[in-house]
């Protein structure tokens, strides 16, 4: 699905999938929109944005659903998801082509690691709706039989960014539905095409209409009024943490649950034992996916002097080899950026640091046959100090910053001098300094000799300005799931001997 008819072909003119059904926007305060093909600059599909009338049916319907929905037996709506893996993994090519083609990213990437990934996320879902759980039932006092029931928060509106559309769709309605929450999802307006394909594909499997509600749109257009509506309970949201602290004031205004997975800078630390033909495969691999734009990307690598200057040159020579081309070329590594504005923003970043720090390679949009799109060079800085833009800010690009440390102590307290703690990654054959950087780096996901790997069993989400609350694994349902606590008497006695703290017995007299 990489052209114009093919995506007319299937969406047509509809933007939103609302009950059920494809349904085309209002048009909000910013009518028409484009998704435009960041490797070419050319539209690939124009649709009407959703506004607040489209947000109000979109929660309406996902009102209606939830009474039938949340009563569902936790069998139920795992078959349903295990229905749904299997719609997803039969349209998995589709997927992979229409993430491309709104992205940018490269085939290799769509096919191998954002489709599967999804697909996993699913049938994993499927099995955690039967996986519910809280204390053992017990006589915690001694005259009360006390357990503990997880309930539905209600209606989930949740907002995605445009790095990973389908990802992290999945992220956001998986465990809500699986706990038994309907939803209301509004994708980047950027990227809408396979947060709708995923859509239609619960619909296909049998999820009741309204359980899944897509609506795109802006953010100050849409985004806002679905976080602010009365009739929904929650938000979670992705994305930048400007944004994030946005998000949470108008959640606060109705005292809502808020979910926030925000911004990243993760630190890449190289102690001097590290295996460093590893370390700069590491580096580059993982600065480098997605072109950079992802929050848990290796950003800032920290490398102990002895292996300084080889780390640099390693990665330097790696980074010159990543084949910049056309995204649908399964040869590509290297695909362009979402827009060539946010190109613009990355190489101002690198503009600017040329005068505090050194650009070994990179710091460059190509020419010839990639000059139309949005692709910015892999680029490697080093000496930039560690209070500089380029270290403390997210730059979102393939852009990483390098710098020395002597002892580990300084180099562990460098990599957690930002504001952010979403992700990190420490590079040693010592099981003691793996353990010293695994307590130490504050951060939601900490890899040992390893960088970027999730897997849907464990969590994801991040410590500090880089929010709070989980996606993927069980502990995201602490998010989607109200704890209820039942507590029933088993003495059958009228009179309890509490009741005294309140008045005093007087039958006696």
């Amino acid at each position: 699905m990489h052209h114009v008819s093919d995506v007319a072909e299937r969406f047509g003119t509809a933007a939103h999938h609302i009950g059920g059904r494809a349904v085309e926007g209002s048009g909000g305060a910013t009518g028409t929109h484009f998704v435009v093909d960041p490797a070419s600059g050319q539209a690939v599909w124009t649709y009407r944005t959703a506004g607040p009338a489209d947000v109000d049916a979109a929660v309406a319907a996902a009102r209606a659903a939830l009474p039938e929905w949340a009563a569902a037996s936790p069998g139920e709506r795992s078959q349903a998801l295990h229905r749904l893996a299997g719609v997803l993994d039969g349209m998995a090519e589709d997927l992979a082509r229409a993430e491309t083609a709104q992205c940018g990213k490269p085939i290799r990437l769509s096919r191998e690691f954002d489709v599967p990934g999804t697909v996993d996320n699913t049938a994993f879902f499927a099995g955690a709706a039967r996986q519910l759980q809280g204390v053992a039932a017990a006589e915690y006092s001694p005259d009360h039989t006390s357990y503990i029931r997880r309930e539905p928060v209600g209606v989930v509106g949740s907002i995605a960014p445009w790095n990973y559309p389908l990802q992290m769709a999945a992220w956001k309605i998986l465990p809500a539905v699986a706990a038994g929450n309907t939803i209301v999802l509004k994708p980047s307006e950027l990227t809408p095409l396979t947060s709708l394909m995923f859509a239609q594909a619960a619909t296909e499997a049998g999820l009741p209409d309204g359980v899944v509600n897509i609506v795109t749109g802006t953010g100050p257009d849409a985004g806002e009024h679905l976080v602010a509506h009365p009739d929904v309970a929650m938000t979670s949201f992705t994305g930048s943490t400007a944004v994030g602290r946005r998000i949470a004031a108008l959640a606060a205004g109705g005292v809502k649950r808020v979910h926030l997975e925000l911004g990243g800078k993760a630190p890449f630390v190289v102690f001097d034992d590290a295996d460093l033909e590893a370390a700069v495969h590491g580096a580059v691999a993982a600065s480098l996916i997605n072109g950079g734009q992802d929050c848990t990307a290796a950003t800032r690598a920290y490398v102990q002097r002895p292996l300084y200057d080889a780390f640099v040159a390693g990665v330097a020579d790696l980074m010159r080899d990543v084949r910049l081309g056309d995204p649908s070329d399964p040869d590509t590594d290297l695909g362009p950026l979402i827009t060539h504005a946010h190109r613009d923003r990355v190489a101002a970043v690198v503009e600017r640091a040329r005068g505090y720090a050194t650009v070994v390679t990179g710091g460059a949009a190509p020419g010839g046959e990639l000059a139309a799109g949005a692709y910015y060079f892999p680029t490697l800085l080093a000496g930039a100090p560690q209070h500089s833009e380029a270290v403390q800010q997210e730059i979102f690009g393939p852009v990483l910053a390098v710098l020395p440390f002597d002892g580990d102590d300084e180099g562990l307290a460098l990599a957690g001098d930002t504001p952010y703690g979403l992700a990190a990654s420490a590079w040693t054959r010592d099981v003691y300094r793996a353990g010293l950087a695994s307590r130490t780096l504050a951060a939601g996901c900490v890899w040992i000799n390893d960088h970027i790997p999730i897997v849907s069993e464990m969590p994801h989400g991040g410590a500090k300005a880089s929010g709070y609350g989980k996606d993927m694994s069980l502990y995201s349902f602490e998010e989607y799931t109200q704890v209820k606590h039942v507590m029933s008497d088993n003495t059958a006695v009228a009179r309890k001997d509490w009741h005294r703290t309140v008045f005093t017995d007087r039958s006696h007299r």
